[in-house]
């Protein structure tokens, strides 16, 4: 990058990269909005998907303990709470459990679900990659992996009203979703006002932007793994234990 974007700038930079790589125009995704998957395809995704939610809480554990900034650790730590839950607002469960409740909607039981058993290894190794990118690399490239955020609240939206139209069974496990419309937007604000903040120079800029491509290279190799899987050409690893569809489902 030859020179400084202003906050617009950087924006429309970050804005251009995510309608060219971000996971919305992923087979998997286009069949699914299209109401073209089976019911056994649908339960490898959100089974799958678990394994990427339940690491989330971790990877915002790691980032918050990169900071010495009382007012950012303070930020950072409501996305932890929005996804494990409060112990003292039993009454809104959190994403985890959330997608769990979306697990069981489709037919998986919630104890298979969380004990991580049928995951594909492509899936296992994508998100412990994330994990990785999280723990090696610096404070803002930490941040700037969460810039998918600014994404995600149109793909929700969209996929709400594939689910609703195409898979009506799966309807009264989207509370995970319609909590998600607010808080992705919310989150990818503070991520962007952070980043531009940070990124001082026009290499820490263009930083900021390699770390978004990475993060959806990660989120496209999962779904890769289970379109490979599931869909086409439908061959599942070998590994003991994932997850096979029943032949009916």
């Amino acid at each position: 990058m030859a020179e400084m974007l202003d906050k617009q700038g950087l924006r429309d930079y970050l804005q251009r990269t995510g309608e060219a790589m971000y996971h919305h125009t992923h087979p998997f995704h286009l069949r699914m909005h299209a109401g073209e998957l089976t019911r056994g395809q649908m339960q490898a995704w959100a089974l799958n998907r678990f394994y990427y939610q339940s690491i989330i809480p971790i990877k915002d554990s790691i980032i918050l303990s990169k900071s010495h900034d009382a007012k950012f650790r303070l930020a950072w730590r409501k996305r932890i709470v929005d996804h494990d839950g409060d112990p003292a607002h039993p009454e809104k469960p959190g994403g985890i459990e959330k997608w769990i409740q979306l697990a069981e909607a489709t037919g998986l039981d919630a104890a298979y679900v969380q004990s991580y058993k049928g995951i594909l290894p492509g899936v296992r190794y994508a998100v412990d990659s994330y994990v990785d990118l999280v723990t090696h690399r610096t404070l803002l490239e930490a941040v700037a992996s969460s810039l998918t955020e600014l994404f995600a609240g149109n793909l929700i939206a969209l996929r709400m009203d594939a689910l609703r139209k195409h898979y009506p069974w799966v309807v009264p496990g989207l509370a995970y979703f319609e909590g998600r419309l607010t808080q992705a937007p919310e989150d990818a604000k503070f991520a962007f006002d952070y980043a531009f903040e940070h990124a001082t120079t026009p290499d820490l800029q263009e930083l900021v932007v390699e770390c978004l491509r990475r993060k959806c290279a990660l989120l496209w190799a999962q779904l890769d793994a289970i379109y490979y899987s599931y869909v086409e050409p439908g061959n599942i690893p070998p590994s003991p234990g994932v997850f096979r569809p029943e032949p009916s489902a």
